[in-house]
């Protein structure tokens, strides 16, 4: 499937209802979530995959779509449902699993892909978590982080090594109250992380 195909079907799916400022539940447009899961298909990443803090489950369904043995994990149930829709729209088996990311116990996972929460409303329960799991669980993590996140991203995963950043658009859709732009781009920094 070409790049362009699994955006427009990543387009079609549904986004958060009730979105989390808190849990800061922004929807992976489908446009980056088309870039990350191509450059995972290039590299021959796309075996058995794990998306930690699935939300709606765009990165596991585009997996699924590209042909890995997907696997979403989310806590929040209403998303975790509209994830299941999803996967059922676009006719694909994704496993997903309720739970927190701290706990959750996976065995098997060749690669985790995600869009954690950046920790800008509270860094004890941002990226840092998901970074840490994924390590644990993964040979290979595309993550995707703050623009800036470099020297914070190389040194957290270390002894895993950041091989790749690439700096991409995100188009971030009003969702909140304090929202002021029906869309705003925002650069974001894509990390590919090996772990021995």
């Amino acid at each position: 499937m070409k790049k362009k195909h699994l955006e427009i079907a990543l387009e079609r799916l549904e986004g958060f209802t009730n979105p989390s400022f808190q849990r800061e539940q922004y929807a992976t447009p489908a446009s980056v979530a088309a870039e990350m899961l191509y450059l995972a298909g290039l590299r021959g990443d796309l075996g058995t995959v794990c998306d930690l803090g699935c939300g709606t489950g765009v990165l596991a369904v585009g997996a699924a779509l590209l042909g890995a043995k997907a696997i979403g994990v989310e806590i929040d149930a209403e998303a975790l449902a509209a994830a299941r829709r999803n996967a059922k729209k676009l006719g694909v088996d994704v496993d997903f699993i309720r739970a927190d990311v701290n706990s959750v116990d996976l065995k098997g996972i060749d690669t985790v892909i995600m869009n954690p929460p950046f920790g800008a409303q509270k860094a004890s329960s941002g990226d840092r978590a998901f970074l840490s799991k994924a390590q644990k669980i993964a040979k290979t993590i595309y993550s995707l982080h703050n623009q800036g996140s470099v020297d914070f991203v190389r040194s957290f995963v270390k002894p895993c090594i950041v091989q790749e950043v690439y700096r991409i658009p995100y188009p971030m859709k009003r969702c909140f109250e304090f929202h002021r732009q029906d869309i705003k781009i925002i650069e974001v920094e894509l990390y590919r992380i090996t772990c021995q």
